[in-house]
């Protein structure tokens, strides 16, 4: 089976799930050549009982185009990560999930699946962007920040704050660096 990267970001309105919600979230399922084969989205309503973290909501007030993104067609999480689970297990192979930084996304979306869908199709799977690209420049993980990643691993793409524009981002700066170091292994 082949294997489906599901670049990942989410948009939350504080530092972990329950007390706080995930605003937003998108996929966007590459192949490992960088083809882009479906993209999912939804905007959330916020969890019963949870309120916003006061320095999450200092950063939402710096971010006003993509706060109005994350709070239009909301949806109920019990609505939308079903759809979501129905989604991954429609994709042509095995969903691995990738995000920057893996941890902060990953804890929102396995809580958020496993609560409201019962199950996650990611397994325990997560692959972190910044740990790879670690691996890759063989530097420490300190060192590992965007503005010293090579210029060629970066499409022409937005980084909005919107969880789908990030998606697609990520998704193709991932595939960009698993091809070159594919590539170092012939």
């Amino acid at each position: 089976m082949i294997e489906i990267y599901v670049s990942t970001d989410v948009e939350t309105d504080g530092p972990i799930p329950g007390p706080h919600s995930m605003l937003s979230f998108a996929s966007a399922a590459y192949l490992a050549d960088k083809t882009l084969i479906g993209t999912f989205a939804a905007n959330l309503e916020t969890l019963p009982g949870a309120s916003g973290h006061p320095e999450t909501m200092l950063w939402w007030q710096t971010q006003p185009d993509a706060w109005n993104a994350s709070r239009e067609n909301l949806q109920a999480p019990e609505r939308a990560l079903p759809d979501y689970v129905a989604w991954l297990k429609a994709l042509p192979g095995r969903p691995i999930f990738v995000a920057y930084p893996v941890v902060f996304d990953y804890m929102f979306v396995q809580w958020y699946l496993h609560r409201f869908a019962g199950e996650s199709p990611f397994s325990f799977i997560g692959l972190d962007i910044k740990s790879y690209a670690m691996a890759i420049l063989k530097t420490d993980f300190h060192r590992v920040v965007k503005s010293n990643m090579p210029a060629r691993w970066f499409d022409a793409l937005p980084h909005t704050h919107k969880a789908l524009d990030d998606a697609i981002e990520q998704g193709a700066l991932f595939c960009n660096m698993l091809a070159e170091n594919l590539k170092r292994e012939k």
